[in-house]
């Protein structure tokens, strides 16, 4: 991996433009050329109908009869860049690296440089010139933190719910652990818990953890499982990996009680989206980045609105971000209520 540096020296884009040999029409992503080296100018903000907009005019760049050996985006005006900003940007990225084209970032600005550095991009990305504030006053209260893509992700009585919920539920999962534990290990050889990477608000990744459902070897076996979902997830029925225990463990939510371990660590929430594996990520498409816009959840729409019954992503995509249109505090309470009322209907856990 190629860690990002640090320079000193920045160029504006007027100093761009008195080099420029070539300026192709771009009004929302400029471009210019610089010793046969095209720049493209970001917007000030980077989301999703911006992201779609960056996907394609890099795209036709790359697509030119001339492939250049280095492409620099120039971030010197971007303040904000949310989950589908990320999305594009490690879009765009893979494909230069298809086409052995290397893709420097310069002049990134502190909240841009956040948001880097949380995902952990900046240890794969080429970034050669981080912008500095000039002014000492302006230094000192420029926002060094990830964006507020959601007003859900900022909100101090939304994790006070989450400490206090997962502390709750950490000392029920510590009464029930012995007995869960023991019924795993008699029904078939392995460890007691699953860990997992997923990913969560803005695509960072984290290790899940579930108390285990399956046979020890599950994740060499997955490709002899046929997926009956369409997209961009997993979902099996009659799936054989998963044991007689965990069959029980599913059906009753047992297995995610786990889980208040990463509420309690703030990688995840009581109530958001689901979470995402890497790979399934890996398969996005920009405006599918939308649902990372938050934290992910043990709960959410997806859980109590049949997730055992839904099969097509685009479903789920629709009530990642139906959550996200009615998101309020009494919402995330509403669905922590109508969770516990499903887990006591009969087969209404995952299978």
């Amino acid at each position: 991996m190629v860690l990002g540096k640090i320079e000193i020296e920045t160029k504006t884009k007027a100093e761009y433009e008195t080099e420029m040999t070539e300026t192709p029409t771009n009004e929302q992503f400029p471009i210019v050329f610089s010793n046969n080296t095209p720049i493209i100018f970001l917007p000030p903000r980077l989301s999703i109908l911006e992201a779609v907009d960056f996907k394609t005019a890099y795209q036709a760049l790359l697509e030119t009869e001339s492939t250049p050996e280095e492409i620099v985006l120039d971030f010197q005006n971007t303040d904000f860049m949310d989950s589908s900003g990320v999305g594009a940007l490690v879009t765009n990225f893979k494909a230069a690296q298809t086409r052995e084209i290397r893709l420097v970032l310069k002049n990134v600005r502190p909240p841009v440089m956040a948001v880097l550095s949380m995902t952990e991009l900046d240890r794969v990305l080429t970034i050669h010139a981080v912008a500095r504030e000039t002014s000492p006053r302006t230094a000192a209260t420029v926002d060094r933190r990830p964006p507020e893509t959601h007003p859900s992700v900022r909100s101090w009585t939304k994790r006070a719910i989450d400490i206090v919920g997962s502390l709750v539920g950490l000392t029920i999962t510590g009464i029930l652990f012995v007995p869960i534990a023991i019924a795993i290990k008699r029904d078939s050889p392995g460890p007691i818990f699953f860990g997992q990477e997923r990913c969560g608000w803005l695509g960072k990744k984290f290790r899940i953890w579930k108390f285990r459902s399956m046979c020890d070897n599950a994740e060499q076996l997955k490709d002899k499982v046929k997926n009956q979902a369409s997209g961009a997830f997993f979902k099996n029925d009659k799936d054989f990996r998963v044991t007689r225990v965990g069959k029980y463990l599913r059906r009753t939510s047992l297995d995610e009680l786990p889980q208040f371990w990463n509420v309690l660590k703030g990688e995840m929430s009581l109530v958001g989206t689901r979470p995402p594996t890497a790979k399934e990520v890996e398969s996005y498409k920009i405006p599918e980045w939308q649902r990372l816009d938050v934290k992910p959840g043990m709960t959410g729409e997806w859980q109590v609105n049949g997730r055992s019954k839904v099969r097509n992503f685009e479903d789920v995509i629709e009530l990642d971000l139906r959550y996200q249109r009615n998101w309020s505090l009494m919402y995330d309470i509403k669905l922590i209520w109508k969770t516990i009322w499903i887990l006591f209907r009969k087969n209404s856990g995952a299978v």
